[in-house]
């Protein structure tokens, strides 16, 4: 990439940075109204009550980031730009490319500069394996390289490439690429020619302030996204910046908007399953959604009278057999679920083309069936959810009690959802995983954890039917109940970050 250091006007730093005014820190804080069908707190105020039980308190999920307004994110770019600007002594909106292209590692790009001693009165600057030298010398030619005219010398604009074209051309070439959303990438007009104009140098070109406002909002996000340590946040129009000290794939929480997602690629969280691997899967749903359409449905007819049946809770347990195999309950045990395991078919590679074709299709509908089940009970858990805090708040409002008194089953609610998200991850991460020794404990993790969330789930729902009143008495769980129910988080809690912190995208 060559990145021109003649830049023509001095920078104003913080107003070539601007936005709107009505996008800053002061916005009302009011974000989209949350869908009573999610659990989106469910990572807060649960771990320390688990802790207290003993648990492990190291959370592998654990991470440090902040949330930035658009002034705070403003500053931390404007503190690295002039510190680089400084140090190679070249105008901000020249520093600002050499950061984008280095992805804003400043330590780095002094480390580089130091090395290769390069002198003050350097004009041109070009990244690609090391720092090169050119002079700027004032084209001779007075025809534009565009529309072929010849013009006055001082209509004539050229970046040190020595690629002249006249400055109604340059208008247009730069209002063409920002209406088209191009900020940081408007590069010269020449062909082949990789030199990118710096801001100072398009600004002018640019006809009214709604265009120059727009190139200031793409600048910024070209900055940000291109941070090795900011993130913008996903959410619908939402201005805040995740700050991180160390890149890595984990998860981050908007403090505006709530939204919830995987600091390395925007996406919907996805632990312990690695970011190239969930996308790959969910390509794979995409193209493969009608195959799976008839095994996602959510009935299926029962094992011992045929009937068709349908799934009203989280829980996989059906009274006497479990809903994801159809096999006896009694048989699945509580150390490991053998139906959370695909039994692959050794002999498939001497098969015909046919017969490997239908095996790998077994495969991903396997996969994809137990994916689509924790989702459907992640929601049909919400509502569950939804009904204890209702409760709670009701028997608090009648004096039963205070918040306190009920906070367990609340906690309870949300570790379930927590767990159960981890767990329908580690399908996708199962399916791509090759055979051998590590895809065999993490499967029997797998299964270990699915066995604890599903005893975890009947003592959640079990509880809430005694909530409501639904099994005898007044609906009041009794001492042993609420320990039993504590102790079955403590465990599902265990399984989870045992998971996670062997196999968890370290």
């Amino acid at each position: 990439m060559s990145v021109d250091m003649n830049s023509q006007a001095s920078d104003s730093n913080e107003e070539d940075f601007g936005v709107n005014s009505e996008e800053e820190d002061d916005e009302d804080d009011g974000g989209e109204e949350e869908d009573p069908g999610d659990i989106e707190a469910y990572y807060e105020g649960v771990a320390s009550d688990v802790e207290q039980q003993g648990a492990d308190s190291f959370d592998p999920e654990e991470y440090l980031f902040t949330c930035l307004t658009y002034k705070e994110s403003q500053r931390v770019l404007i503190e690295e730009v002039n510190t680089v600007a400084a140090a190679l002594k070249v105008l901000p909106a020249v520093a600002k490319l050499i950061l984008v292209h280095l992805h804003w590692q400043v330590s780095q790009i002094l480390d580089r500069y130091a090395l290769l001693l390069l002198p003050p009165s350097s004009t041109t600057l070009v990244f690609d394996d090391m720092f090169m030298i050119s002079v700027f010398q004032v084209p001779q030619s007075l025809q534009c390289g565009v529309c072929l005219q010849v013009v006055r010398r001082d209509s004539l604009l050229a970046l040190p490439c020595q690629h002249s074209f006249c400055k109604a051309c340059w208008e247009q070439h730069c209002t063409v690429l920002v209406k088209d959303g191009i900020g940081v990438g408007i590069s010269c007009m020449a062909q082949d020619c990789s030199l990118q104009m710096p801001e100072d140098f398009v600004l002018p070109l640019l006809p009214g302030e709604e265009l120059k406002d727009k190139y200031r909002r793409y600048l910024f996000r070209d900055y940000v996204e291109s941070h090795f340590q900011l993130q913008l946040c996903p959410g619908a129009d939402c201005p805040i910046v995740i700050k991180v000290q160390e890149p890595r794939a984990r998860r981050v929480q908007c403090s505006r908007c709530s939204e919830v997602f995987c600091f390395k690629c925007r996406q919907m969280y996805h632990a312990p399953t690695d970011c190239a691997t969930i996308r790959k899967w969910l390509t794979k749903c995409a193209d493969d959604s009608e195959t799976a359409n008839y095994i996602s449905a959510h009935t299926k007819d029962c094992p011992k009278c045929n009937i068709c049946i349908e799934k009203n809770g989280g829980c996989n347990h059906m009274v006497n057999f479990c809903w994801m195999c159809l096999g006896d309950w009694k048989t699945h045990g509580s150390e490991y679920y053998e139906c959370s395991r695909y039994k692959e078919n050794p002999d498939i590679v001497n098969q015909s083309q046919q017969a490997q074709a239908r095996e790998a299709l077994k495969k991903y509908l396997f996969y994809f069936e137990r994916w689509e089940n924790h989702n459907k009970s992640l929601q049909l858990e919400a509502q569950t959810y939804q009904r204890i805090q209702e409760k709670i708040q009701e028997r608090v409002m009648n004096n039963l009690g205070t918040w306190i008194d009920w906070q367990y089953l609340h906690n309870a609610a949300k570790l379930l959802a927590k767990c159960r998200y981890t767990l329908q991850y580690t399908y996708p991460y199962a399916y791509y995983m090759e055979s051998g020794p590590r895809k065999k404990l993490f499967e029997y993790q797998q299964a270990q954890l699915e066995a604890e969330i599903e005893n975890l789930s009947w003592k959640v729902e079990r509880a809430d039917t005694y909530e409501r009143g639904v099994v005898g008495g007044e609906g009041e769980l009794s001492a042993s109940d609420r320990g039993d129910l504590e102790n079955q988080m403590h465990i599902a809690e265990q399984r989870r970050r045992t998971l996670l912190k062997d196999f968890h995208d370290t």
